[in-house]
């Protein structure tokens, strides 16, 4: 009953939702572009694909490792990546070009969701983290193709909200040929709200398995030439709304104590660049812009460089001494520290990291990371760090020490999948 419903609400919203993205496409035209594909009017495939869903650009970069391996087994088989937002969709072309085929991910109405499959035919369904749609696993279901949820995560907030919806996340979860999740607590809650026992494994998070090329570290050198090799350096990324005043505040008071330092800010979202560029000068400071390739003399005397470009945050995390990871002083729930873990570096987050709690908790058992509950202790940890040069080795050793010992999870996932493509 709490299916149909969900199904009628959707229907009824349709058209609204359509008009809203029209609106939004008349200022970013690329929200509006292939539209049809939101219907399920994708291009047929002449022969079945592998379908991977990353919802945005976060789980687009979380897919990446996993879609290479793939690749990599299955040479063969077409992969269609689908997404829900033009930002995701774009980073997904920004890392494959033309080694896999996108979509905008079907609108979660019954009719969507049967053209989708039927024009691609999918040998699997491949999901990232936790993107139940209903019609989207139950129509893939009962279309033959086998679903796994991958690199699976639950919080006990969002198994709560799941456990008052029951009668639609049972028959949902029995839907699912296979859960890898990260962690034993992320096991125990899937269980709990109907997963079968049977279908549910843990292999860890694939985040740890982070790629740190030489091509990237090069890459990172030199940016950090441009930025000024001996300044103090710190960066603050995938911040969002209400985040970013609190964070230059916090810089300002480490201007006080390293009137040289630099802050490195990477928002979340694009379109938010332009704002944040204005309060960061409404604010007195300093701005360099990466996406205006400024001269390194101009860069090195600013006290805030913007990283207002897509898909150079793994880079950037390289170019600096002290990362604060985002999404983390609101209650946003946090964004992946394991990047700049993975760069031997000393990692900073709010207290709110509800949706990376298990590997917040590992991080944290290991010695790798430092939890702030204000803009101003933010400010003491990061002037510290910049003083005690030892002990920031030593937080960035254990950090990427955790990262180490926790690495395997992505062959392990690329081994299941295999077995039943």
């Amino acid at each position: 009953m709490l299916h149909f419903l969900y199904s009628l609400c959707f229907r009824i919203a349709l058209p609204f939702v359509l008009l809203r993205l029209w609106w939004s496409g008349r200022s970013k035209p690329e929200a509006w572009d292939r539209w049809q594909e939101r219907l399920g009017f994708v291009a047929r495939s002449p022969e079945p694909v592998i379908w991977v869903h990353a919802v945005s650009v976060g789980e687009t970069i979380a897919a990446a490792p996993l879609v290479r391996g793939l690749l990599r087994r299955h040479p063969g088989i077409p992969i269609v990546m689908t997404a829900m937002t033009a930002t995701g969709s774009a980073r997904a072309r920004a890392i494959f070009g033309d080694q896999v085929r996108y979509a905008y991910s079907p609108y979660d109405t019954p009719g969507s969701v049967r053209r989708f499959v039927r024009r691609l035919r999918p040998r699997v369904l491949v999901i990232m983290e936790t993107e139940l749609w209903p019609n989207m696993v139950s129509i893939s279901h009962h279309s033959g193709v086998p679903i796994f949820l991958i690199n699976a995560r639950l919080s006990e907030r969002s198994a709560r909200g799941y456990q008052r919806v029951r009668s639609l996340a049972r028959p949902l979860l029995a839907s699912i040929s296979w859960i890898a999740a990260q962690a034993e607590e992320d096991a125990g809650r899937f269980l709990r709200i109907g997963a079968r026992e049977d279908t549910v494994t843990v292999t860890g998070s694939i985040k740890f398995d982070v790629d740190i090329s030489d091509e990237l570290r090069q890459a990172a050198r030199n940016v950090r030439g441009d930025l000024g090799a001996a300044r103090p350096v710190w960066i603050a990324a995938s911040t969002h709304i209400g985040e970013d005043l609190q964070i230059l505040n916090a810089h300002a008071a480490v201007l006080e104590q390293f009137p040289d330092s630099l802050l490195v800010l990477v928002p979340r979202h694009p379109e938010r660049f332009e704002q944040v560029a204005g309060m960061v000068a409404e604010q007195g400071f300093t701005l360099a812009r990466r996406s205006r390739q400024q001269q390194s003399e101009r860069i090195g005397k600013s006290q805030v460089y913007l990283g207002d470009t897509m898909g150079e945050l793994l880079m950037l995390y390289g170019a600096a001494d002290v990362a604060f990871v985002g999404g983390s002083l609101i209650e946003r729930g946090g964004h992946n520290p394991l990047e700049p873990a993975a760069w031997g570096m000393p990692v900073v987050s709010g207290p709110h990291i509800f949706n990376f709690e298990t590997i917040y908790r590992q991080l944290g058992e290991g010695g790798g990371v430092t939890l702030v509950a204000s803009c101003t202790e933010l400010a003491r940890v990061v002037t510290d760090l910049f003083r005690d040069r030892s002990a920031a080795g030593t937080l960035g050793n254990n950090a990427l020490a955790v990262v180490n010992a926790n690495r395997g999870a992505l062959e392990r996932v690329i081994d299941g999948i295999s077995a039943r493509v």
